[in-house]
């Protein structure tokens, strides 16, 4: 399927075979207008540049030039002013936050030390401020490259809802500068150790202006499994897997991978073919049951993963049944590789479904397979993959992961290299795990330091 770019024609015929996998299986559709198929849209859009300016109200006043002195730091935003009061927040968004950050609503926050990964971008979203604003050091070459990348038309993160905080980045120099004029100090405030928040006094105004050049589309396939219980197939575990990868060597987007010899077709059969087909042999498996397990479940396949976890990211915010009754996500993304009988699970410090899945692997010595914890924290693959945007909802999840190899992002990702057999062992955990979680008393719940962080981002 030449690598299932997202989006590409290949992708959507995988999407068809597997709607048509679930179809004859008699699940139920949970996609758009009673089909298996979830599209999301992936619209192009451009940024006016000659439109856009910020004026700044305070210390001299002064306005910025778009592309001299200023960029927009993604496309999430409408046309449209923004306004706020300037603060500057000094120290790290990785650690202890203060428990009250509404102070920061509506207003321009200069970012000293930007976000490092997709959960502490969170915690900053969470803030709902007008704008963010962080500073950008740069020579004048790598600059003139970031302003025209930023000016040519791009595809919006449909895995996002486009609105506030507007994201700018401005030239160091020019943000130190005016920041010092508002009685405040950057390089101070970037070697700060702890979390603060102060008020410049200046306000900010931006005339951000942007308009649509394309619109697409990419598809989920979602198929459901009504519960045997009255009350309890109102919950719902999900089990997910990313059907897409990385496309053609040489094409827009693709991940890093480079043409083996004559081969150009990253395959992608680890990542993640190898889920893929584990949520459809599970879903078999459920299927065939009677009676059914107590509890609904969601048979997920998304796309975009590899570009910023677009088509999970769009399930969270769209999904057919309302996310507070989604019990648990277990997430499969290349597991067909390396250990035998080890599986990496993610996340299972962060909920009692790491003393489910202990305890199940414990009741299954046949299956000669021992989930072991994160081995890599440093790689921060917890926010790496589809389950993240389900954990940040509020949902329990767990990642089933072997980790990469010499062959990830390359066209020698084959299917002749997968150990079938050592994930057919691995599925039927991951089966008994989620009639586990099915047919329990109880929903699994979260660690409440985890939540904390996790969550609620603080």
């Amino acid at each position: 399927m030449r690598g299932r770019d997202t989006p590409s024609p290949e992708l959507d015929e995988v999407a068809a075979y597997l709607a048509g996998e679930y179809r004859r299986l008699q699940l139920e559709p949970g996609g758009d207008g009673g089909r298996f198929e979830q599209r999301y849209p992936l619209d192009r859009v451009q940024v006016v540049a000659e439109s856009s300016m910020v004026m700044l109200h305070g210390g001299g006043d002064g306005t910025l030039a778009y592309g001299k002195d200023f960029i927009f730091g993604d496309n999430q935003f409408e046309s449209g002013d923004y306004a706020g009061d300037l603060v500057l927040v000094s120290g790290s968004m990785g650690g202890a936050l203060p428990a009250d950050t509404t102070m920061l609503a509506g207003k321009m926050v200069i970012l000293a030390n930007g976000p490092r990964n997709r959960g502490e971008w969170q915690r900053v979203r969470a803030w709902k401020a007008a704008g963010v604003i962080l500073g950008r050091s740069s020579t004048d070459a790598d600059w003139e490259q970031l302003v025209s990348r930023s000016a040519r038309p791009q595809l919006r993160d449909p895995s996002r809802r486009v609105g506030p905080p507007l994201v700018m980045a401005i030239r160091s120099a020019t943000l130190a500068g005016f920041v010092t004029r508002l009685g405040g100090d950057l390089a101070a405030a970037q070697s700060a150790g702890t979390f603060a928040v102060k008020s410049l006094g200046g306000q900010f105004h931006v005339h951000a202006r942007i308009k649509p050049v394309e619109r697409n589309s990419a598809p989920n396939v979602v198929a459901m499994l009504e519960g045997s219980d009255p009350q309890l197939k109102k919950e719902y575990i999900v089990f997910s897997a990313h059907m897409d990868h990385v496309g053609v060597a040489g094409s827009r987007g693709t991940g890093g991978c480079s043409a083996q010899g004559a081969d150009s077709i990253c395959n992608g059969a680890d990542d993640d073919g190898s889920g893929t087909v584990a949520v459809v042999e599970l879903a078999e498996a459920f299927a065939q049951m009677n009676p059914r397990p107590k509890r609904s479940i969601i048979f997920l396949n998304v796309s975009g993963e590899e570009k910023n976890l677009w088509g999970s990211g769009y399930f969270a915010e769209h999904s057919p049944v309302p996310v507070e009754n989604i019990v648990a996500n277990l997430n499969i993304d290349m597991v067909g590789r390396n250990w035998k009988d080890t599986i990496v699970v993610i996340g299972k410090e962060h909920s009692d479904l790491g003393t489910t899945l202990n305890r199940v692997a414990a009741a299954h010595p046949e299956l000669n397979m021992r989930p072991i914890d994160d081995i890599w924290p440093q790689e921060n693959f917890y926010f790496r993959s589809d389950h993240y945007n389900f954990a940040r909802k509020g949902v329990p999840i767990l990642f089933f992961f072997s980790g990469t190899h010499a062959d990830y992002h390359r066209p020698s990702d084959s299917p002749d290299r997968i150990n079938a057999e050592k994930e057919a062992r691995l599925t039927r955990l991951i089966f008994y795990l989620g009639l586990e979680v099915a047919n329990a008393a109880a929903r699994p719940k979260w660690n409440p330091d985890s939540y904390k962080r996790i969550v609620t981002g603080q």
